[in-house]
């Protein structure tokens, strides 16, 4: 209920109180992601079955190996960890601005790497049963061998790192960190209902000030429609909500006039194996 003599006029300040509330809020036992940071949003959205997200299919690896890479809003980390394993980043960290995602991307990590590091050792002891002694390739400059072309999984900990930042509002620019890939997966939504169309605009410029020349920006915007269902998960986007002018629509005709990426492609014609209401456009742009 309302205190009608100490009214919450200030966003931001409603924003903090949520934040401290661990960055979700339970209604009627269902729990209610004000930031889209749901504890099983993976599960949320892929057909059982597939191995990993259908997301991935799209990404090409040029992107991303060697690369210095940035994934805001990586919530518990399964994107981040598999696009440094299948195309070998240099460096990438997910950001969130829930700490128990970061925790949960942490813990994550940690399984991949001993799931990887168990199935390794496997294939070398069938390997070395069939007199092969579970070598396919030399070793590398650490003296550890590499199975099926696949990097040693203990290098994940040198190359995937995991922080709580609210990108928005509290990420710093730093003077000479900057990324030549960053992607932003169904946040776009999330940022516009809690800060509105200037949270919206900050976060393009931001990204587009972080990437190198010739960097890529991969956006996987929500559709209007998804605003709609989400429009009451609190008070602050439920105001934000009523007043946005810019529409998912008009990101692309934003982010090539305004923002100064120099063209786009739409990847999803080949994207496949989402469930029903994630088939959502997912689109690269270049600096």
């Amino acid at each position: 209920m309302k205190d009608e003599e100490n009214p919450q006029n200030d966003a931001v300040q409603a924003i903090d109180a949520n934040v401290k509330q661990s960055g979700y809020k339970r209604k009627k036992q269902k729990e209610v992601a004000i930031f889209g940071n749901y504890r099983n949003y993976y599960s949320y959205r892929i057909d059982q079955g597939l191995e990993e997200d259908p997301r991935i299919k799209v990404m090409k690896k040029e992107w991303f190996e060697g690369k210095n890479c940035l994934d805001i809003g990586c919530n518990s980390g399964l994107i981040t960890i598999t696009i440094a394993k299948k195309f070998g980043c240099q460096k990438i960290l997910g950001i969130d601005i829930d700490s128990a995602r970061i925790e949960d991307a942490y813990w994550n990590l940690r399984k991949i790497v001993k799931m990887s590091e168990s199935k390794k050792h496997q294939t070398v002891d069938k390997s070395k049963d069939a007199g092969t002694n579970g070598i396919t390739d030399p070793p590398d400059k650490t003296g550890q061998v590499e199975i099926s072309g696949d990097s040693p999984a203990s290098h994940l900990f040198d190359r995937v790192s995991f922080q709580k930042d609210n990108f928005v509002l509290g990420w710093s620019l730093p003077g000479d960190k900057v990324y030549d890939t960053i992607l932003c997966l169904s946040v776009t939504k999330w940022v516009h209902l809690n800060w509105g169309d200037d949270g919206l605009i900050t976060l393009f410029s931001k990204v587009w000030r972080l990437l190198k020349p010739g960097g890529v920006f991969i956006l996987e915007p929500q559709p209007w429609k998804s605003y709609i269902s989400n429009r009451q998960v609190s008070e602050v986007a439920t105001t934000n909500y009523k007043n946005l002018k810019i529409f998912p629509e008009r990101f692309q005709e934003i982010l090539l006039d305004k923002i100064g990426f120099r063209k786009i492609d739409n990847l999803s014609s080949s994207l496949s194996g989402s469930k029903t209401g994630f088939n959502r456009p997912i689109l690269a742009l270049w600096k």
